[in-house]
């Protein structure tokens, strides 16, 4: 009776093993199962698309995008035209400006002082007849642009 139990319980130990080695072996093979599994799942939904609507996105997506640079290019066309513009009046408005100097420095010369006021009928004043009046406490005004 004693071998009898002897072998029973080697036959028991021989079934934990093959249990043992089957359960390895399945999970084995199932976590590679699992994780084909757990991909599928996370793929995004284009993927499950057929060739032809893949194939129609994409065009869709290029077309989007040529789009959106042709709306670029002309925004960018447009800025540089209205930059264009602005720098010829800015240049415009410095050649008037320079202008404008010129003449004021041409009108405060006192030749052209003295030219104007001939033609107006204004004489030079003879020094021995000009009357000089002094009034007591009074300052003198000063021309600010006189020193320039």
């Amino acid at each position: 009776m004693l071998q009898h139990l002897e072998g029973t319980q080697r036959m028991m130990d021989d079934l934990k093993k093959r249990n043992n080695n089957v359960r390895q072996v399945s999970l084995a093979s199932a976590r590679p199962v699992f994780a084909a599994k757990r991909r599928r799942q996370l793929r995004p939904f284009f993927f499950h698309m057929g060739p032809a609507a893949l194939a129609i996105t994409s065009v869709l997506l290029v077309a989007l995008m040529a789009v959106l640079y042709l709306a670029q290019v002309g925004q960018a066309a447009v800025a540089n035209q209205q930059l264009q513009q602005i720098r010829s009046e800015q240049s415009a408005l410095q050649r008037k400006n320079q202008d404008l100097a010129q003449s004021i420095a041409i009108e405060r010369s006192p030749a052209y002082i003295t030219d104007h006021a001939k033609k107006s009928g204004m004489v030079p004043a003879d020094p021995a007849r000009v009357k000089v009046i002094k009034i007591p406490g009074l300052q003198p005004l000063h021309d600010q642009n006189q020193g320039r």
